[in-house]
């Protein structure tokens, strides 16, 4: 049994049945994080380049792509770098750090989809109030609130964890999470998932508040033919965004906490990486193609650059 005391690093074994194929994967991830960056590098500077797009709601489609790139700047290096290297061991400080981006990176997403749909709420149920009650300013001090708040709220369950003396550190999956360092620990783990518990209720009742909130848009936008092209338009991409994320991170917490060890290596690997994988390319894609202010934007950049070059 190791002690706490004499772990220096982590081993990740998710990549063990992989060696064989190792360049083809890291060929094919390079690619897909590449394109991760460059789609929400151009919807940043869509929102940041184009007076017209600097409203609260682009802003805050902007701080989604922000937080992606935060996010997979956690996991995705990390990754690329294991399928090059014959050992998948990550060190004790990295390990935590990679668990607090994720970590805050997922609860970032749900607090601003739940900031959103106030601000679509506000909008289209109370458009005469809107300017008094949300303007640029406003949008910027809720965002730096929001990443200030979860900054402090993701540290909590690190300290948890590392005052727990661990008696391994075999970590079953491509990344370091949360729950599977727990999992090392000798002694009584009550206390993280107290706290653990704590973060779920409060993030399920931020969904209730999203639910409510599109119950009250959608009874509106269905008085007027003018409201259902305004749902269609600005809360639809904020839906199918929300629905993404939901499933796919319930989907990782369910298989972290209840998942079988029986499971095929590359099943398990697809379970626990999905929320890193879907979000963030189709986050910009979704509000890229249906907002038309922001398609425009996009194809005014692509002819400058193409002007500047001829």
């Amino acid at each position: 049994m190791e002690n706490i005391s004499s772990i220096a690093v982590f081993y990740l074994n998710g990549l063990n049945e992989t060696r064989s194929q190792k360049y083809i994967f890291f060929l094919f991830t390079l690619l897909f994080y590449l394109l991760i960056i460059i789609l929400n590098l151009t919807l940043i500077a869509a929102v940041l380049l184009e007076k017209s797009l600097h409203e609260p709601m682009y802003f805050f489609i902007c701080n989604l792509s922000v937080n992606t790139l935060y996010g997979t700047a956690g996991f995705y290096p990390k990754l690329l770098a294991d399928f090059l290297s014959d050992t998948h061991v990550i060190s004790y400080t990295g390990c935590f750090t990679q668990v607090f981006v994720i970590y805050s990176s997922v609860l970032c997403e749900y607090s601003s989809l739940t900031v959103m749909a106030y601000d679509r709420y506000v909008a289209i149920c109370k458009p005469l109030e809107y300017h008094a009650i949300m303007n640029t300013v406003t949008a910027g001090k809720i965002i730096l609130i929001l990443w200030v708040l979860l900054f402090c709220e993701s540290l909590i369950p690190i300290f948890l964890v590392m005052r727990l003396p661990l008696c391994g550190s075999q970590i079953d999956k491509l990344y370091c999470e949360n729950w599977s360092v727990i999992k090392l620990s000798c002694v009584d783990t009550t206390l993280n998932n107290i706290y653990g518990y704590i973060v779920i209720i409060l993030h399920v009742s931020q969904a209730f508040f999203i639910v409510y909130s599109y119950t009250k848009i959608i009874r509106e936008c269905l008085k007027s033919s003018e409201g259902k092209s305004k749902f269609v338009l600005t809360c639809l991409p904020h839906l199918i965004t929300l629905f993404n994320f939901t499933i796919t991170t319930l989907f990782d917490i369910m298989y972290s906490r209840y998942g079988s060890r029986n499971t095929p290596q590359i099943l398990r690997n697809i379970m626990a990486v999905v929320f890193l994988v879907i979000p963030p390319l189709l986050n910009p894609l979704v509000y890229g193609l249906n907002l038309t202010q922001i398609r425009m934007k996009v194809r005014r950049l692509r002819k400058r650059k193409v002007n500047s070059r001829t």
